[in-house]
Order: C-alpha cells, then structure tokens, then sequence
C-alpha cells in the first residue's frame, strides 16, 4: 500500500473535538471574547484542556501538551471559523456556552479590501495577542480556523450570494477573487508566525508529517457540481501547488463532488463527511488522504457495537489505512466517554490487522 511521503506512513490517525457546550458544562471553560484575545486565557485554557483530554483518554494519546504553557494562537481544540468574516465586516456573537456565532451582513455585491480586512479590529487583536505571547514565550503556536471562499461569501451577503452566481456570475468571479487574495495573505500570515494553518479546521492534521493547508468547503453541498467547477474548483486548483493541500467538506454528499476533486492536481488531504460514500471517493482520488468523519449525533444514538463496526466498514472502504483517517467533530455531553473510547479501541484494533 502506497502513502504519501509529505503526510508520512502513520496507519489510522485518530482525534476528536468536543463542543464548546460540552467544556462549557464540565470544565466551565467560557468562549467569552476573553477566551480568543486574552494572551493568559489563551495558555491557560488550552492548558486545561490538554490536562482534561489526558485525565479521560490519556491512554490513547490524548494530552500530550498538557504539562507545557503553549502560547496558542488559536483555539486549537475549536472547530470553528469566525475571524476572516469579522475582519471583513460581520457582526460576531460570544457566548460562554456555545462557539462564535457569524451573524450575516447582507452586504452588496461589492469586492472586499484587503488593507481594510488587515486594518480591522478583529485583525489587530490577533496581532496583538500573537505580540503578546511572543514577548513572553518568544515564539507562537497553533493557528485559526480561516474558513473558505464560499463560506464567508455566504457570511458577506447571505442566501443572495446563490442568486448572485446565476445572474451575475461574472461578478462573482471577481468577488471571489478578492475573498481569496484575504485568504490568501491571512494563511501567510499564520504560516509565518507558526508554521500550521489548518490544525483549528481538523485535528487529525496535527498528526500528520507536514501541516496541510485545509480550505473549508462546509457550504459547498448547497451547490451542483458544476457550479463548483465554475466558480472555486480554480481556487482548490491554484491552492494545490501549496502543499500538503487539502479540501475540507464537512456535508454529507462529497461523492457527489468526486470526479471535480480528482481535477485539483495534488489534492493530498480530504476531509469526507458523515455519509460520503468512501468507495466512490477512494475510485477518483487513489492518492488522496481520506480522513473519515463520523457524525456526534449517530455516536451518541449507537452502541458501542455498531460504532466499531461503521468505523470497520469505512476503513475497509478507504482500502488504504496509510491514507485514512478517523475523527469526530463537535461532540456534545449526550455522547458518553465509553463511546468516545470505542472509536480509540476500534482504530487501535484496525491498526494491528490493516486489512479488515
């Protein structure tokens, strides 16, 4: 079986996310502004974190930081993309209990600036914050959540942005061109500062050899294949050349997107979202890292029997254990610990005998 040399030869790796909710309710952790911009929450937290995830699962591998002050840029136990749409305009709600919640602008159709996204608020905090901890650990770590073009397009001008592509598909084009030259210099800017862009958009990265650059795609199965080719497939293609470069879609129909996939010359990493069919996938990307999300809602309604057996089937599905992996995103506090370490047990079961 092949593997793909920038990603490494590490069979299965495994992670998981918990909701903000579930630390809200056990740990108390609050994702109150403080929680993003203050440099002491920032250690302390993910600190606390690393601590809870080595007390629960430890045995897996679970908290390996959590005897070290890692000056984190970002939340990286956080699935959560919020800040590129703050920078350009969005109004953003924090809460205690819940993630950042972007409230669409329903702006015009107008193309964003990229001096005045660099000279927001929301950027200078980051800045600030990063000044912060260098000044005191002298470096930074981590990254944050940057989302995609077509999501923050979505947070700019809401459902209209649909409308948009069939009537004035030209001026989407160049639109979206402005959002990309965002992404684009924001994911410089995190490279620089901290070597990883993507650790906040999948965790399973952090496990990988190199740091994948993960374009967010969560609100591409709201469009057709074709739409995609049209107007983004470009950017995933363009993007490619940065690598190891990876697709994130979190929706359940990725298949559906498999042949426009395979055009992206090195697509390295895809993350496959619950109900993707693997099998279609593994036929057009033979070379790409399938990383297999199983949902939180069917985890807390199966027992530990069934949750074994889809992760069995799944992997037998990828074909190819050097390039899948496994994670389960945004898990809530209806989900029980003995499930959480089914899916460790299982991939570690998988790990001794590949070939299911």
């Amino acid at each position: 079986m092949t593997f793909n040399p920038l990603l490494g030869n590490s069979i299965l790796p495994v992670d998981i996310v918990l909701l903000p909710e579930w630390w809200h309710k056990n740990e108390g952790i609050s994702f109150d502004k403080d929680f993003f911009c203050h440099p002491l929450k920032r250690v302390e937290v993910e600190q606390q974190k690393e601590k809870v995830l080595y007390e629960r699962w430890g045995r897996y591998g679970l908290g390996q930081h959590r005897n070290e002050d890692r000056p984190e840029i970002g939340a990286v136990h956080l699935a959560a993309g919020f800040l590129l749409s703050e920078m350009l305009g969005c109004e953003v709600n924090y809460s205690e209990g819940h993630p950042p919640q972007v409230l669409a602008a329903h702006k015009e159709l107008e193309n964003v600036s990229v001096e005045e996204a660099f000279n927001s608020d929301a950027f200078k905090n980051v800045l600030k914050l990063s000044e912060a901890l260098k000044s005191k650990y002298g470096h930074v770590t981590g990254d944050i959540n940057w989302g995609g073009v077509l999501n923050i397009a979505m947070d700019l001008r809401g459902e209209s942005i649909f409308t948009d592509m069939m009537m004035t598909p030209d001026d989407v084009k160049v639109y979206f061109d402005s959002i990309a030259a965002v992404i684009q210099k924001f994911t410089h800017f995190l490279q620089t500062e901290t070597g990883s862009t993507s650790v906040s958009v999948n965790r399973v990265i952090s496990h990988l050899k190199k740091p994948v650059l993960l374009h967010s795609q969560c609100s591409h199965t709201m469009i057709s294949a074709e739409d995609y080719e049209e107007f983004l497939l470009p950017y995933d293609i363009a993007w490619s050349s940065y690598r190891p470069y990876g697709i994130h879609y979190c929706g359940p129909d990725p298949h559906r997107m498999a042949a426009s996939f395979a055009k992206v010359p090195q697509l390295d990493f895809l993350d496959v979202g619950w109900g993707g069919d693997v099998k279609i996938l593994r036929q057009h990307l033979p070379d790409t890292f399938l990383n297999i999300r199983l949902s939180p809602v069917e985890l807390a309604k199966q027992t530990k029997e069934e949750i074994q057996q889809t992760i069995i089937s799944l992997v037998k599905d990828s074909a190819n254990p050097y390039l899948t992996g496994v994670c389960c995103i945004n898990i809530d506090d209806s989900v029980s610990d003995d499930k959480i370490d089914t899916i460790f047990e299982t991939v570690e079961e998988l790990r001794r005998t590949p070939n299911p």
